[in-house]
């Protein structure tokens, strides 16, 4: 079988998702990131009343057109507080932020603007008509669509959803993704490790991920090499009506590599594997009707930037949220070798050149099985199939591991 390019393989994987299209009312509290399901209007109409935006009086601004005109106080109006009456003919009335502008009244002169006399004030700057008044209405009317259906609620979003006075909202539910691990060898971390044991790490990463990415994330544990058992574990997943199953290990064709056929024998339909890719090669795609099936690579790292590379794009577009820009470029701080068939993701730290250039620097071990280094890595360096050797010093794209992290 021939090695299907990362591109082609990304687009295969996403042409079918669907985003989710059902729907939950969450708490505002309980709602950031999530996308809203429904256009969501205004429950009333901001500002209420016409407010003044600044501490001084409140005034009728043909009263005061000229600096030297002299007005008589005739009470306060203060946040939650107002002022009761209304400001006739030589009058005005002290007031502050936020609050109701009285009747009567059409402008705000600053505090400063005025002098303090007995009984009242004297204005020393000339009063322009509505200035410093906040008229009612002026963010949004009661009824207003203000956020339209597939917006992500973020910290401003939410801020307005609240002034509109909106206690809960309806939200997309998020992908339910299920990560099931497999194999003989695998013990879950705190375990003592027998001398063909290992601890198993890729699931809290690849959880990890998903839920960054915007999913809910179902564990299914780790399940030794038995296709009675890796069975019972995909029926569990499908019964919970997860958009996607995710297998850790175990997707290759070898003796010991149960999870491809087991998932093929449970009804599986296999849309490729095998991916022209360094390191990751032996990652799988099927789905079960709507639900997706990704099988990744067992070597922490392979899974990792698998996941990095399928994964996140997948719940993202499931999820309907924009994808996350991970791709820059960059400057290669040492010659970078000449490519084969494979599409290398070569892990990097970043640091800035005399200059203030960013440069990609490769580890010297690129071993899939090293953890530490990846976890040490800004980047993965993207060496195309067949790109000739790549000079110090010349343009180089990377992906980045922490998307900010050039911001």
């Amino acid at each position: 079988m021939n090695l299907l390019p990362v591109a082609e393989a990304l687009n295969r994987l996403l042409s079918r998702a669907k985003p989710v299209a059902a729907s939950e009312t969450l708490p505002l509290a309980e709602a950031e990131g999530r996308v809203l399901a429904v256009e969501l209007t205004a429950g009333l109409t901001q500002p209420p009343f016409n407010a003044s935006a600044m501490d001084g009086y409140a005034l009728r601004r043909e009263d005061a057109p000229e600096p030297g005109a002299v007005l008589k106080v005739i009470g306060i109006s203060s946040a939650g507080h107002g002022f009761e009456g209304s400001v006739g003919q030589g009058e005005a009335v002290r007031i502050f932020t936020g609050a109701p502008v009285p009747p009567g009244a059409d402008s705000v002169l600053l505090q400063e603007d005025a002098e303090k006399i007995e009984g009242g004030i004297r204005t020393n700057f000339p009063v322009r008509q509505g200035q410093h008044v906040r008229p009612c209405g002026q963010d949004f009317a009661e009824g207003e669509a203000v956020l339209s259906a597939g917006t992500v609620l973020d910290f401003s979003r939410l801020t307005v959803a609240a002034g509109m006075n909106r206690p809960d909202v309806e939200v997309l539910r998020r992908p339910l993704i299920a990560i099931l691990a497999t194999g003989d060898e695998l013990l879950p971390p705190g375990s003592t490790p027998g001398p063909s044991q290992i601890i198993a790490s890729n699931t809290f990463g690849i959880a990890a991920l998903a839920r960054k990415a915007g999913a809910d994330v179902l564990d299914l544990g780790i399940v030794p090499d038995d296709k009675a058992k890796i069975t019972t574990a995909i029926d569990t997943a499908r019964d919970a009506k997860v958009d996607v199953i995710v297998t850790l290990g175990g997707a290759s064709v070898g003796d010991h590599d149960l999870v491809q056929a087991t998932l093929i024998e449970a009804g599986m339909q296999l849309d490729f594997w095998r991916i022209a890719m360094r390191p990751g090669k032996p990652l799988m795609v099927g789905s079960f009707g709507e639900t997706h099936v990704l099988g990744l690579p067992g070597n922490p790292v392979s899974s990792l930037v698998c996941s990095l590379l399928f994964l996140e794009p997948l719940i993202r577009k499931l999820a309907s949220l924009p994808p996350v820009r991970r791709e820059a470029t960059v400057e290669a701080a040492v010659t970078l070798r000449a490519n084969d068939q494979r599409q290398d993701y070569i892990r990097a730290k970043l640091s800035k050149s005399s200059a203030g250039d960013w440069l990609a620097e490769p580890f010297g071990k690129q071993d899939s099985s090293m953890m530490k280094v990846f976890a040490a890595a800004d980047c993965l360096v993207i060496r195309p199939p067949h790109a000739p050797e790549l000079p110090a010093g010349a343009p180089c794209p990377v992906m980045l591991l922490r998307p900010d992290l050039l911001a």
